[in-house]
C-alpha cells in the first residue's frame, strides 16, 4: 500500500496572508487611489495653513512676509496678554459660553427625544410625513434663514411681532432687543436643524432588534416603558459620543448666522469671538489687525481642544463611553 505524503506548513506559511489583502495588491491599490485625493485635500488645505499659525508670535507685515516679520516682546506672547486684558474680554467670552452651551444642550437633548417619539409612529406614511417637513428647513441657506427672521420680527409688519402685540409687548421689534438674542438663536437653529440632527439617532435605533420589544410586550411593558428600557439604552453610547465632540466645539459659535443677526442694538449679547476677530481682521477703518486675530484664533481652538480632552476623560470615568 502506498505510503501518504506527508506534508509539512512552516510557520511562515502559517502566517502569511493572502495576496489579496495585501496594501499593494490590486484592490488595495484602487482602494488607496481612492482615499489619495482626499489625503490630498487635507494636507494642502488643513495642514500647510498651519504654517501661517506663527504669525500669532510676530508683528506681522505683508512686506516682510511670515518669516521675516519680527517677533513679538513678552517671549512672543504680546497677542495673547492684549486679548486677554481687553476690556471687552469678559462679556466676549461671556456671550460665547452662552450662546454655545445653550445650543449644545438644546441640540443634544431635543434630536434625542424627536427621534424617540417617532420612532413609535407606526404608520410609515404619517412618518414620512413628519420627516419630510422637519428635514426641510436643514436646507434653506443661512442668508436666508436670517431674512426670514427680520420678516417675521418686523416692528410694523411682522407676524410674531403683532402676536407678542396680544400678549402686551410694546418694545419693537425682538431682533434689536438684545435679551431676546440668545433665545432667538438657538431656537431659529433648532427650527431649522433637529430633523437632519435626529439622522443619527432613527439609524440607531432602526437597528434594534424586534425581538427585544416583542419580549418586553409579552412580560407586560408598555409603549413608554420600551422607550425608556430599550430605545433610550440603544442611543445613550452614540449621544454621549455626540455630546463630547459638541463639547469640544464649544467656543466655536456659528459665525455666518450671528453676524448676520448682528445690529447695532444687540451688539452687547450678540458680539462673540469669531465675529470680534472678523472685526479685527477687516475693519471699517484702521489697518488690519492679522496677528492679533490668528493669536485670538489659536487661543480659540487651544482651549476647545483641552475641553475636549476633560469631557472626553470624564465620559470615559463615568459611563465607559468615549471618542479615544
Amino acid at each position: 500500500m502506498e505510503k501518504t505524503k506527508e506534508i509539512i506548513f512552516t510557520r511562515e506559511d502559517l502566517i502569511r496572508k493572502p495576496k489579496s489583502q495585501s496594501l499593494y495588491s490590486k484592490y488595495g491599490i484602487t482602494l488607496f487611489l481612492m482615499t489619495l485625493p482626499t489625503l490630498v485635500y487635507v494636507f494642502i488645505f488643513h495642514y500647510m495653513p498651519l504654517e501661517g499659525l506663527i504669525i500669532s508670535f510676530k508683528d506681522y507685515n505683508s512686506f516682510q512676509g511670515i518669516w521675516g516679520s519680527p517677533w513679538t516682546s513678552m517671549s512672543g506672547f504680546k497677542h495673547f496678554y492684549k486679548f486677554v486684558t481687553d476690556p471687552n474680554f469678559l462679556t466676549i467670552l461671556t456671550n460665547t459660553l452662552v450662546l454655545s452651551m445653550l445650543s449644545i444642550i438644546v441640540n443634544s437633548l431635543l434630536p434625542i427625544i424627536y427621534a424617540l417619539f417617532l420612532n413609535e409612529v407606526k404608520g410609515k406614511r404619517y412618518k414620512k410625513v413628519i420627516q419630510l417637513i422637519m428635514y426641510a428647513p436643514y436646507f434653506i441657506s443661512v442668508v436666508v434663514l436670517v431674512g426670514m427672521l427680520f420678516v417675521f420680527f418686523d416692528i410694523d409688519s411682522g407676524i410674531f411681532t403683532k402676536i407678542l402685540k396680544v400678549f402686551g409687548y410694546r418694545q419693537g421689534s425682538l431682533m434689536e432687543n438684545p435679551d431676546a438674542f440668545a433665545a432667538i438663536y438657538v431656537i431659529s437653529g433648532v427650527w431649522q436643524g433637529l430633523g437632519w440632527w435626529s439622522i443619527v439617532y432613527m439609524g440607531t435605533l432602526a437597528n434594534v432588534d424586534p425581538n427585544l420589544h416583542d419580549a418586553a410586550k409579552i412580560d407586560g411593558a408598555g409603549r413608554l416603558r420600551r422607550v425608556f428600557a430599550i430605545s433610550l439604552p440603544a442611543i445613550v453610547p452614540l449621544a454621549v459620543i455626540m455630546f463630547i465632540m459638541s463639547i469640544g466645539n464649544i467656543l466655536n459659535v456659528g459665525f455666518e448666522k450671528v453676524y448676520l443677526m448682528q445690529l447695532s442694538t444687540n451688539l452687547s449679547k450678540s458680539e462673540i469671538i469669531s465675529t470680534y476677530v472678523y472685526r479685527i481682521s477687516f475693519p471699517d477703518f484702521g489697518t488690519p489687525q492679522y496677528s492679533y486675530a490668528t493669536a485670538i484664533g489659536l487661543f480659540n481652538s487651544v482651549i476647545n481642544v483641552f475641553i475636549l480632552c476633560i469631557a472626553n476623560f470624564i465620559s470615559k470615568k463615568v459611563s465607559d463611553n468615549s471618542v479615544w
